[in-house]
């Protein structure tokens, strides 16, 4: 992997990590942190560059759907459980 895209990589990385603690529920935060970890080591050894860079359009696609997620939770708060 390139360094250039190997930067992008952590940055969507970081950024996922950072929108998913924007959850308000303690379940899809935790869900949300678990699933961007699981799927970043799941594909860190990946070397092809065009696997790499369909990789990266989902990570950009799901970075816009957690930052959905999270407008309309806080939309829609519930009460705090006792985790929380």
């Amino acid at each position: 992997m390139a360094a250039s895209t190997r930067s992008q990589a952590i940055s969507l990385y970081r950024m996922m990590l950072r929108e998913s603690k924007k959850f308000p529920s303690y379940n899809y935060r935790t869900y949300a942190l678990r699933r961007v970890r699981d799927a970043f080591r799941a594909n860190c050894r990946e070397e092809d560059p065009k696997a790499v860079q369909l990789l990266m359009e989902d990570g950009q696609k799901m970075l816009a759907l957690i930052k959905r997620q999270v407008s309309i939770g806080r939309m829609y708060e519930a009460q705090k459980t006792v985790v929380e």
